[in-house]
């Protein structure tokens, strides 16, 4: 070692060394007597004892310092996996009864990986070849170390609850890098033959900047006291890392055999293993089998029940929330049911809305198929009556289980047909999901049965509302034309009435020039009404074009004309001409509107008026009579409501559409009115202000 690396290699070595024995000191002082303490404790002090034989390794160049660093590195990384070992093991029954199983293996790991590590570095140190180059299996077993050294640190930070995870960050923050770099420098060293003399040089440095966040960590977590929750999801990734690792390393190895024993075909020969082992790792990776063989034995072997059931009921929860549209719902059902049992395919059956029989409504990467089965079937039946899922596999062993259940020869033809879920709501079977046999083997056994009935009565409650949804949308959609119309009903009622007494007048009346031309005008009228409402049927209740500037004074005299015309006298007072902003036929239908409700309710010799003035920035427009009234309660609770009148004959809509309206225009409407006495209306109509409308035609022109 050259004088310049040695002294970076002092500084390195020297700086971990001291900021190890520092925090020796501090937990030594803190007095906590947990066994987690100790073991952070013990694998401080080993950092410590490295260091400082790091530093005088590169202050003397004496070989036996050198000697006890690489074994005080091996015996680091144990202190290190016995307490992260220790923080995953719960300490006392309040923390919870966290499994033991797999910590049990990790720890036997630990031991093995520790114990091989310390021999082959010792046989480095004393230059025993036994197996291949010593140096290159201290080097190689240094690797595994610092590969199982990440394990530990993920499984650890994804295993640990909420609550304590921000105590534990720093510490898996800082020990995960310190791995990390080891990682990279066993690696750089194997991969080229070499040892990086830079990277060992700043290794000291390294630890020594971890060392501050284990501090933090051992500050904010006490005597690290937590509750650790062991994800289902979390174990599976810690094992597939764990797999991923070794097998790499395990090729590698077979990699510098084959170099070392190939001869001159030994570098092509390693180059070629290691891409088959690479393109291995990629389609195992990607297979789903495979992982669905990994999750069986994780939940099998690690944990006392087979699903996390938090993190099923989020997945399937979010699998049905992503919906688009009710074949979209049913696709999503049937693959969240499959991934609960790792099928691969699926279809659902859902009941006709007349409910009579059921048929598919959706399937996932199987066939469509055209069948049917009636409603009133032994199979719905036996699904609704037991709520039982039906294995087939055990039906075709034990049919006897099942009652003398006879399946329809649809489902016997379905591909791989192995689970028939009952999806209902209530006392209702809404659906039933047949799903394909598994990627790997799976006992349907009383878990798998109440995790999937669990769902399937959640999924149908999901198909319930939808078709409750939808349903409620086309009573919707009807209910909108209904009441179009009835408006239009409403409208051609009024049209026929005031045809049928020109008719009637026709006989007395037909040689007057004077009547003959309100005839004419009364027809034209009628056919301009019947033209407005065939358009309104096309294009809705809301007229296409924006409110304009409407002459009232016109339109009450037009009102009283036609009136007259049909033998009624209406008193009109204008005091003042205004203009109103509104759609002139539809004012002149509420107007005209009150003044017949006006006349129906006034018996020969009692007056009907109108009148018009203004009213601050409002139209008033006042349509009295002396006639029959209404009673306070009617005026409050029925008046303005659709289908509600007094009248022997009336619909109901005339007072309602004029109602909603003048709400529309920004107007009000006020009744007063007395049984006996006579009713009082007063409509207050938005004026019309040319330069707001000439600005806002303007706005209007220039968004199109």
């Amino acid at each position: 070692m050259d004088s310049k690396m040695a002294i970076i290699s002092a500084w390195s070595y020297g700086l971990a060394g001291v900021l190890a024995a520092l925090l020796t000191l501090y937990l030594a002082s803190g007095r906590r007597n947990s066994s987690r303490s100790g073991a952070m404790f013990l694998a401080v002090a080993l950092c410590t004892v490295w260091g400082m034989l790091g530093l005088a390794f590169a202050l003397t160049g004496q070989g036996i310092f050198l000697a006890g660093n690489l074994l005080a590195d091996v015996l680091r990384f144990g202190g290190w996996y016995l307490f992260l070992i220790m923080l995953m093991r719960p300490e006392s029954p309040a923390e919870g009864a966290a499994p033991t199983a797999g910590i049990g293996w990790l720890s036997a790991i630990a031991g093995l990986l520790v114990a091989c590590g310390f021999v082959v570095q010792a046989m480095a140190v004393f230059g025993v070849d036994v197996v291949g180059s010593s140096a290159r299996l201290a080097l190689f077993a240094s690797l595994a170390m610092s590969v199982f050294g990440l394990v530990l640190v993920e499984r650890l930070f994804r295993n640990v609850s909420p609550d304590f995870r921000w105590s534990i960050k720093p510490l898996c923050l800082g020990l995960g890098g310190v791995f990390l770099f080891d990682l990279y420098v066993y690696s750089d060293a194997l991969l080229f033959n070499r040892i990086d003399a830079d990277a060992f040089s700043i290794r000291g440095f390294a630890h020594a900047i971890a060392l501050p966040l284990v501090a933090l960590s051992a500050i904010r977590s006490h005597d690290w006291k937590r509750r650790l929750v062991m994800s289902q999801r979390a174990v599976l990734q810690s094992a597939t890392l764990l797999i991923v690792g070794t097998y790499l390393l395990f090729m590698a190895a077979a990699g510098y055999y084959v170099r070392f024993f190939g001869g001159e075909w030994g570098r092509a020969l390693q180059l070629a293993l290691l891409f088959a082992a690479l393109l291995v790792l990629v389609a195992l990776t990607f297979s789903g089998s495979m992982r669905a063989r990994l999750r069986v034995q994780v939940g099998k072997h690690f944990f006392s029940y087979r699903y996390d059931y938090r993190e099923e009921w989020l997945r399937f929860t979010a699998t049905l929330s992503a919906q688009g549209g009710f074949a979209g719902l049913g696709r999503h059902v049937v693959r969240g049911l499959a991934d609960m049992v790792e099928s691969p395919s699926g279809a659902l059956w859902l009941k006709d809305p007349s409910g009579r029989f059921f048929a598919q409504a959706a399937f996932w990467n199987m066939p469509a198929s055209a069948a049917t089965e009636d409603a009133d079937s032994p199979l719905c039946r036996f699904l609704l009556e037991s709520g039982w899922v039906i294995n087939l596999e055990e039906y075709r062993s034990l049919p006897r289980r099942y009652d003398g259940l006879v399946l329809p020869s649809w489902l016997v033809e379905v591909p791989n047909a192995w689970l028939v879920v009952p999806l209902t709501t209530g006392s209702e079977l809404i659906a039933f999901v047949v799903l394909a046999t598994a990627r790997t083997r799976i006992d349907v056994n009383w878990e798998v049965n109440d995790l999937l009935k669990t769902a399937a009565r959640q999924a149908g409650a999901f198909l319930g509302q939808m078709q409750a949804s939808e349903a409620l949308l086309e009573v919707r959609k009807f209910d909108s034309f209904n009441r179009m119309s009835a408006f239009v009903v409403h409208d051609l009622k009024n049209i026929i009435a005031q045809l049928s007494l020109m008719l009637k007048n026709a006989e007395r009346h037909r040689d007057n020039p004077e009547f003959q031309k309100d005839m004419l005008m009364t027809v034209e009228h009628s056919v301009e009404r019947m033209r407005q409402l065939m358009m309104q049927l096309r294009q809705g209740t809301t007229p296409l074009d924006g409110p304009r500037g409407i002459d009232l004074a016109d339109v009450l005299r037009r009102i009283q004309t036609a009136k007259a015309g049909q033998g009624r006298e209406v008193e009109l007072t204008i005091e003042e001409k205004l203009l109103a902003r509104g759609h002139e036929d539809r004012i002149e239908r509420v107007i005209g509107h009150l003044v017949q409700n006006a006349l129906d309710a006034t018996e020969s010799g009692g007056r009907v008026w109108v009148r018009m003035a203004r009213q601050g920035t409002q139209a008033l427009v006042e349509v009295g009579d002396t006639g029959h009234g209404m009673s306070p309660e009617f005026v409050r609770e029925r008046l303005f409501k659709p289908f509600q009148t007094t009248k022997p004959t009336g619909m109901g809509i005339g007072a309602y559409e004029s109602f909603q309206y003048v709400h529309e225009l920004g107007g009000r409407v006020s009744v007063d009115s007395a049984v006996d006495v006579g009713t009082q209306v007063d409509l207050l109509l938005p004026l019309f202000e040319a330069g707001k409308a000439l600005k806002s035609d303007e706005l209007s022109g220039k968004q199109e």
